[in-house]
């Protein structure tokens, strides 16, 4: 027998993007309508491809409904599989937990989702599949669950759905932790994972799968995003296809400037580089992180006035593409070493500058800035960083610009190294 499913995972439906800026309202409200364009594709594609069933491992909302709207939409969109005759199986995960979700709208009868006391097992006896999962009752779930999932069914194809951190991923808390060795331990034959965002295929025997989330919603979430296409012939996987679904997208750039000497001649390097990024992402609107690296002489005049630079990086964007938008420059580039060596006046400069952030007060007002920085920040960004790390890079800035200013007699202005 030959069949195929979607495998999606943390939709976040109606999420807030974070890194814009009112600066593009008409570009924000792009970003703000992915989240819910890109769960469409989903069910766009799963029309097209006429699979035989959907599953969704969690986080469906991103948190309890401001209104009703959230849950109507999301059940419309899962009505078209109904009509189609195309079931829905779905666990909820530490974002919609039972717990979260206040508000509740009735979803359509081939629409299934797991029950939160425990693991079971939900059927569809013409596929001879047998489908194993729980969802969480409360945000907070510590606890190994796998170990308590029912056991394969002998003679189908066995498909487990988790939401869980696994045994641990960089930038997501602790969720349902369990090991590779507990998922194959239960003979399933596919596990559906949900709640790591970037997209992975843990293990291929059986396969393993976090599909990632459908549309990323900040920097750290870059690239290209979708769900898992699984190909099942004869009781076994026998093919896996990423389907790429996110109408909005964030992206990261590292740029070398070494070579250049003045603005004009950064810009000249740039722009290239956000034409290769807008073509890549297609169609879709595209917020971009640029990073810009290398020993070069324009250090001190970029450093120095960080606003015009970024100023001019997004002017060179909107040259490029009026989808295309600077979420940030990062300016990690050095001064040539004989400009280091100048002493501006002053014995040594830099230790001038060295043990600030010792000082009381100086150390309070840092405190307070990160404080309000990570306030800010999505849970999980807020919980992949660091509040020391933050400080240590704001302090890092602010002496780069002091001694770039210095080593300029105290001007500012990119523009001057043109």
């Amino acid at each position: 027998m030959r069949f195929r499913f979607v495998h999606a995972a943390d939709l976040h439906l109606d999420s807030p993007m974070h890194g814009l800026t009112a600066r593009q309202p008409e570009l924000a409200a792009l970003f703000g309508r992915a989240t819910r364009e890109a769960f469409e594709a989903l069910i766009d594609e799963v029309l097209a491809r006429q699979v035989a069933f959907l599953v969704i491992s969690g986080d469906v909302y991103d948190g309890d409904w401001r209104d009703y709207h959230t849950g109507l939409f999301f059940a419309a969109q899962l009505a078209r599989l109904s009509r189609a005759g195309i079931p829905a199986f779905l666990i909820q995960g530490n974002h919609d937990a039972e717990s979260q979700i206040s508000r509740k709208v009735t979803l359509p009868s081939l629409v299934h989702s797991f029950g939160t006391r425990k693991a079971e097992t939900m059927e569809l006896p013409e596929l001879k599949v047998a489908l194993h999962g729980r969802s969480f009752a409360e945000r907070s779930l510590s606890d190994n669950i796998v170990r308590d999932f029912p056991p394969a069914r002998a003679g189908w194809f066995n498909l487990g759905l988790l939401h869980t951190s696994l045994d641990g991923r960089a930038g997501h808390a602790s969720y349902a932790p369990c090991t590779l060795a507990d998922l194959k331990a239960r003979n399933y034959d596919y596990w559906a994972l949900g709640h790591i965002h970037a997209a992975e295929i843990v293990a291929t025997d059986p396969p393993v799968v976090f599909p990632g989330n459908i549309q990323g919603r900040h920097v750290r979430e870059s690239g290209p995003k979708g769900a898992m296409l699984v190909e099942v012939e004869d009781g076994a996987v026998a093919s896996l296809t990423p389907l790429v679904l996110d109408k909005a997208r964030w992206g990261h750039r590292r740029i070398a400037i070494g070579e250049a000497a003045t603005l004009a001649e950064v810009l000249a390097l740039v722009e290239p580089a956000l034409r290769e990024e807008i073509d890549a992402a297609g169609e879709r609107p595209l917020a971009l992180r640029l990073t810009l690296t290398g020993e070069t002489p324009v250090h001190d005049g970029l450093a120095a006035d960080a606003q015009h630079l970024r100023a001019e990086i997004q002017a060179a964007a909107d040259r490029v593409s009026e989808r295309l938008y600077i979420e940030r420059v990062e300016l990690a580039t050095t001064a040539p070493r004989s400009a280091l060596d100048e002493t501006v006046g002053f014995a040594d400069p830099q230790g001038l500058l060295a043990g600030l952030e010792a000082e009381p007060e100086f150390s309070e007002a840092l405190a307070g800035i990160v404080e309000d920085i990570l306030a800010k920040l999505p849970d999980e960004v807020r919980q992949a960083v660091r509040g020391e790390e933050i400080g240590a890079a704001l302090v890092d800035e602010a002496r780069a610009v002091a001694l770039a200013r210095l080593r300029r007699g105290g001007k500012a202005g990119a523009g001057e190294a043109a």
